[in-house]
């Protein structure tokens, strides 16, 4: 199955990226779209207005927070930022797919969540973080706005509703990492593989002409099991039982949710 359908075209590699051989020569980044041009302003200024901080705003308002932006695109694979870097953005997505990991102390990735177009993500020390705690990879060829802090900065003594709404979505990105932890600890492999599929299917699935929700992201059984706090051996044998039992089905870049009633009461450990 082919990747994301908003993200195909020929499109810029990441900043200051090496070489890796003269086939696949890597230039800096520049402003794109997922496509080799520069975004349009209509689709910047459509996504701002799908962005929840925003919501209400006037598209006077959302055009002065634009003029802060830049637009920026990478290639399936390039880093946007990775875990430790100065916490200097706030990147909104516009295109694609980006997933957010954490380093442990044995050297793998823990996949902590998957961004998809008009969610806004990274850290600042404005918000309490002076460096990034997670890396952000693109799933596919993807594109972001991104504004710096003292834009940002000035976009909250601005709008002070914006300013409240980060506090909300501080207070319950707290509250769902202590859930996700409560769950690790006490729940079965299947509910935890099970509520990582309900949480995927909520924000990047597709309802399928033939029932059922597919999730069209290229997602390893190593990066499920980031998500669910397991082994990708305990996530495969999860998968194969879910597909088995036809609550699930899936390839190799590609799950589709074929019963969701079913997988909520695996969530819920019925």
């Amino acid at each position: 199955m082919s990747d994301d359908p908003q993200a195909t075209g020929s499109i810029a590699r990441g900043a200051g990226s090496a070489p890796t051989g003269s086939s696949r020569r890597r230039v800096p980044l520049r402003t794109t779209c997922a496509q080799p041009h520069h975004c349009p302003k209509p689709v910047r200024m459509d996504v701002l207005r799908h962005v929840p901080y925003f919501s209400g705003l006037t598209d006077e308002e959302l055009d002065a927070i634009d003029r802060r932006l830049v637009s920026l695109s990478w290639a399936q694979g390039d880093p946007l930022y990775h875990a430790g870097d100065a916490a200097q953005h706030l990147y909104v997505l516009a295109a694609g797919r980006v997933k957010l990991s954490q380093p442990t102390t044995s050297g793998n990735a823990v996949v902590t969540d998957v961004i998809t177009p008009g969610r806004l993500f990274g850290a600042m020390s404005t918000l309490g973080e002076p460096v990034h705690g997670e890396t952000a990879q693109a799933l596919v060829t993807s594109c972001a706005l991104r504004i710096d802090q003292d834009s940002f900065r000035a976009v909250l003594t601005e709008h002070p509703q914006v300013a409240l709404r980060v506090l909300d979505d501080i207070a319950d990105r707290l509250a769902r990492s202590h859930t996700d932890a409560g769950q690790r600890a006490t729940g079965t492999v299947a509910q935890r593989v099970a509520t990582a599929l309900l949480r995927l299917a909520d924000q990047v699935g597709q309802e399928r002409a033939t029932g059922g929700t597919l999730l069209q992201i290229p997602l390893s059984r190593a990066d499920l099991a980031g998500l669910s706090g397991s082994t990708a051996e305990s996530v495969s044998r999860v998968m194969s039982s879910l597909r088995k039992d036809g609550v699930i089905d899936s390839g190799r870049r590609w799950t589709a949710v074929l019963d969701r009633d079913r997988l909520q009461a695996v969530a819920d450990g019925h």
